[in-house]
């Protein structure tokens, strides 16, 4: 037996590779003498970067793994050799798929365009001792330690993209509208929660044009604060450009359709109050079973709201063709499938209150300790000119500079972090 489970939400550790060592070694051959230095740099580590896989549409296959390391950079070696770069690390998501940092909640990037996100970088190879040599250093035996890559713990989040969404209560006829309509067959059934996952369909109009549509299942009163099964899947509405509201115009289940259609709608704003602002057309369900009296009792209530209302029985297809015409009328003028923008991280911002660092001396090397600089000068290249502008901007914008002016630096003293060595200049 093979069971299809959906996934929507997953927890999982991603960490880039760590920057290989640089080596300390030294040029030995025959007739050589004082063959020098020539530790080679290490290899950068992979990077962490994220794919659309269109073949899926779950995260299962994160319920079981959730530890996810890229490849470290090799060690320096001799002979300028430089160690090998790790390989990035690909993960594969379904579309759709919104990246969040665990412990901010920020949004880091939305999986819904083709283009592949790198969400985390590989730590910068050490330099080896050849980098160190000067005209007054000619030996040095010490070399560079590599960056440790970034890591952090994301949440997962699918919400699909579909155009179209139907809602309404359980057990109206949104399967069977969606199976009538498009190649999608969902389970449909005379039960309550037939529909445990969300279902897309493809609804194909004529002309190389169609539009996807969403089956999401069943709500009721209290989805919008957690009720029932529908609540878990409200996520899935916040992309659909408009909603196909299916109501059961018979009654046959005791209740008033004009009741639950308020109540739907109270559900979605509760949800989000930005919901209600999108096109709905409504959907008069099993009109085979109500008097032509309640059909019209209806039809004037969403009308006078300023909707227009449809008369389908979906089991036969009866009127789902002037249905899935209007609708896709109306898409033609709505704005596209909405995108997600990553949310700023706050870490750009340098300031002192932000970023804490403490200075202190020890044997005339005046040490720096700022655990957040770390990211930072994974990426600065100490041969590059705008790259050391840029490093030097972060320590005068984050107060470091000032605080070692404060402690009494001077002209020519030693200044460390990590393992990050240079000589102040005021």
């Amino acid at each position: 037996m093979v069971i299809n489970m959906f996934v929507d939400t997953a927890k999982i550790l991603i960490k880039a590779g760590d920057g290989g060592n640089g080596a300390v070694t030294f040029h030995r051959e025959k007739y050589v003498a004082a063959g020098g230095p020539d530790g080679g740099d290490g290899g950068r580590g992979g990077d962490v970067i994220f794919e659309i896989d269109n073949n899926m549409n779950t995260l299962v296959d994160f319920r079981y793994k959730r530890k996810f390391i890229a490849q470290n950079g090799e060690n320096g070696r001799g002979g300028n050799c430089y160690g090998k770069g790790g390989a990035n690390l690909i993960i594969k998501v379904p579309r759709g798929t919104l990246i969040k940092d665990a412990e901010s909640g920020r949004i880091i990037c939305d999986m819904s365009r083709d283009e592949r996100v790198t969400v985390l970088r590989g730590g910068r190879g050490g330099f080896g001792n050849k980098k160190f040599a000067t005209a007054t250093r000619q030996i040095p035996r010490f070399a560079k330690s590599g960056i440790p890559g970034e890591e952090k713990e994301v949440i997962l989040e699918l919400k699909l993209i579909a155009d179209v969404g139907i809602i309404g209560f359980p057990n109206v006829g949104k399967s069977t509208l969606l199976s009538v309509v498009s190649e999608a067959r969902p389970k449909v059934a005379n039960y309550h929660f037939t529909t445990l996952n969300p279902t897309l369909g493809v609804v194909s109009i004529g002309d190389g044009s169609s539009f996807v549509m969403a089956d999401i299942p069943g709500l009721i009163e209290g989805a919008g604060e957690g009720a029932g099964l529908g609540h878990k899947f409200l996520r899935h509405i916040d992309r659909c450009r408009m909603f196909i509201h299916v109501v059961d115009v018979s009654g046959s289940e005791g209740r008033d359709p004009i009741e639950d259609f308020e109540a739907i709608n109270k559900e979605l704003a509760a949800y989000s109050n930005e919901l209600l602002e999108r096109p709905q057309v409504v959907a008069a369900n099993k009109c085979d079973l109500a008097s032509d009296e309640d059909i019209e009792r209806f039809e004037k209530y969403i009308r006078a709201k300023g909707l227009k209302v449809f008369r389908i029985m979906a089991a036969i297809a009866e009127g789902t063709r002037a249905l899935v015409n209007e609708v896709f009328t109306i898409t033609q003028h709505l704005p596209p499938v909405k995108i997600y923008e990553p949310d700023i991280e706050e870490d750009n911002n340098f300031t002192l209150n932000s970023h804490s660092f403490t200075v202190r001396k020890e044997n005339d090397v005046f040490i720096v300790d700022a655990p957040w600089l770390m990211r930072i000068m994974n990426d600065i290249n100490p041969e590059d000119y705008e790259s050391l502008q840029y490093f030097q901007k972060v320590l005068n914008t984050s107060g470091i500079i000032e605080e070692l002016k404060r402690q009494g630096v001077r002209d020519g003293d030693t200044v460390r972090i990590f393992d990050f060595e240079f000589d102040f200049e005021l």
